[in-house]
């Protein structure tokens, strides 16, 4: 059954024990707004609490259904993570994540508690949550596998109804199809994004995504041999010759992305601001 997007202010139960609550950012690249989950009954943890926006942090209190003791977070982007402080202030919850790197477009308030590294949980007596280190769209970046349902919530690892900015030098092409990967591995049940409904059909979505990304890598190869390389401000009219020309800006971190991989891979490199593909002698 296809589920509708998810609903402003209003929290809904997605499966026994999971419910999602949407927070007031709906934006070009927030879709509908960020998917805030409160998992468990009696005791709650809020994986993801979004942006500080007060009626948000209010509702995250006054809908969930018991006391909030944990608070999950999958990177902090500024509308994922800054909601988790003041939260944390209010409820004395305990701050999961991993520390922001550099850069004024990472959430410097967040500072977690414990810091989560590949593999370990959150255990509770109603749910165990396993963190799974996906680097790639941010390099702090966790998806969580709820244990019980085999859900993966994936923050922006993976999105409804768009496909992810990968954005240099923080975000790296290279890691973020390993990531991608990595998830597949685990044979989730659905996953449940950061933005945008359930995806029913994990298998299908990652296969998609990682086509995508690598038909894109072979449309910059083919670029670069036809038009002997160029500087991103041309390069992208090429590669992204199906996306409207207002997103290409955007566009031009994501093709830097795919640029610095194939450099990685001995298959490109950049001079005076221009890119040229590494022949082979």
């Amino acid at each position: 059954m296809h589920e509708l997007e998810p609903t402003p202010g209003k929290l809904e139960q997605l499966a026994p024990g999971v419910h999602r609550l949407l927070a007031p950012n709906p934006g070009m690249m927030t879709g509908p707004g960020t998917n805030t989950y409160l998992l468990g009954e009696n005791e709650i943890a809020v994986l993801d609490p979004g942006p500080a926006i007060p009626s948000h942090i209010d509702a995250i209190q006054a809908l969930a259904p018991a006391p909030v003791r944990w608070i999950l977070v999958t990177h902090t982007h500024p509308d994922h993570s800054p909601a988790a402080r003041p939260l944390a202030a209010a409820t004395g919850a305990e701050l999961l994540g991993r520390h922001p790197p550099a850069g004024t477009r990472q959430d410097q308030t967040f500072a977690p508690d414990r810091v989560l590294d590949d593999g370990e949980r959150l255990e509770s007596e109603e749910f165990s949550v396993r963190a799974i280190y996906t680097p790639g769209h941010a390099s702090n970046h966790l998806c969580y596998l709820h244990e019980q349902l085999r859900w993966v919530f994936t923050g922006d690892h993976v999105m409804n109804g768009s496909t992810v900015v990968i954005n240099p030098p923080d975000g790296h092409m290279g890691d973020y199809l390993e990531s991608l990967n990595r998830v597949k591995a685990l044979e989730p049940s659905k996953l449940a994004p950061g933005h945008g409904a359930l995806l029913q059909d994990p298998p299908a979505t990652l296969d998609w995504i990682i086509e995508h990304r690598l038909e894109r890598e072979a449309k910059v190869v083919a670029v670069l041999t036809s038009s002997d390389g160029g500087p991103l401000s041309e390069l992208v009219k090429k590669v992204y010759d199906d996306v409207d020309a207002h997103l290409h800006r955007l566009a031009e971190r994501s093709l830097l992305a795919h640029l610095i991989k194939l450099r990685e891979d001995s298959r490109a490199r950049e001079e005076d601001r221009a890119w040229h593909l590494i022949t082979e002698p």
